[in-house]
């Protein structure tokens, strides 16, 4: 590729990402004018118009939606890559970027975060909390935290937790109440605490281990919450029983706070991986973070 090309594709890839020429030339710190000329360039060697222009924005085309899904790995690719050779001399530094769940936040990442900018104060870190299911590689981050290691093409999975169940609990002052359910079907009579996933607006099913078998258990509502915090209150306020990943309820069933309901039909999930584009790694701000995950979740589990 030449380095024209490759600063061409560049510009045009923050045009797209900023959504427009102004916003992209501030970003790069370059003149609007020469933004808008750089573009020209690009589309007078491939022959085609990238974007559709109006008064009030700019929207890219088939061939400019095409050439940014097409360019995202080659471009990322190179960019590592000169990085990596950057970063022989000098300490880890620059700007790495992560999102993850937000339960993932509060257990696994709220403890440490401190630490890591402690450790490399020259690295600039930013944190995105979201429960939507992101592609790194379109969106812009260095990396991601989610189950399993089922990654899309051109992206790499380490696993940084042990697998986990979802763990029924209840206070001590509800159960008093109503009872500990010792069955399936006594637990069809109580009161569920429901979780409604902010990205999708739908609700959770309730799923649970019958031997071999998975199945889904329906249960009257108590209410319905989008948060891990509020599930934890409302069960400790005794509205029902809650249902949520052993990580952000095991201590508080080593207080008392909470009690296990059930533990036999608990249903496993898989241990939380973190991915990256293929060769990011390299970088080594994005290497540093990395290993730094890696090393606590080890420690989370033991191993």
């Amino acid at each position: 590729m030449k380095g024209s090309t490759f600063n061409q594709l560049t510009i045009f890839r923050t045009i797209v990402e900023e959504g427009s020429i102004r916003s992209a030339a501030r970003k790069l710190s370059m003149a609007p004018p020469s933004v808008s000329q750089s573009l020209k360039l690009l589309e007078a060697e491939i022959k085609l118009p990238l974007f559709t222009r109006s008064t009030r924005r700019i929207e890219l085309t088939e061939a400019g939606q095409m050439l940014y899904e097409n360019t995202a790995e080659a471009i990322s690719t190179l960019d590592f890559a000169l990085e990596s050779v950057q970063d022989l001399t000098v300490q880890p530094s620059g700007h790495v970027s992560i999102t993850l769940p937000r339960f993932v936040f509060q257990f696994f990442l709220r403890p440490v975060y401190a630490e890591f900018c402690q450790r490399y104060p020259d690295i600039q870190l930013e944190i995105s909390v979201s429960d939507e299911s992101v592609n790194i590689l379109s969106s812009g981050y260095d990396l991601g935290i989610r189950f399993g290691d089922r990654v899309e093409p051109g992206m790499v999975a380490r696993p940084i937790t042990a697998p986990m169940q979802e763990a029924l609990f209840a206070s001590e002052a509800y159960l008093a109440r109503y009872g500990e359910p010792r069955t399936l079907a006594e637990l069809q009579q109580h009161k569920l605490i429901q979780y409604r996933f902010i990205a999708s607006n739908q609700l959770a099913p309730l799923k649970l281990l019958n031997g071999d078998h998975t199945t889904t258990v329906s249960m009257p509502i108590a209410l319905v919450v989008n948060d891990t915090d509020a599930m934890i209150d409302a069960a400790e306020k005794g509205l029902g029983i809650g249902r949520i990943v052993t990580p952000m309820v095991n201590d508080h069933f080593t207080t008392g706070h909470l009690y296990p309901i059930l533990k036999d039909y608990w249903y496993p999930y898989s241990g939380l991986y973190l991915y990256f584009v293929q060769n990011s790694q390299k970088a080594r701000r994005v290497r540093a973070l990395i290993d730094f995950l890696v090393e606590k979740g080890q420690l989370l589990h033991g191993a």
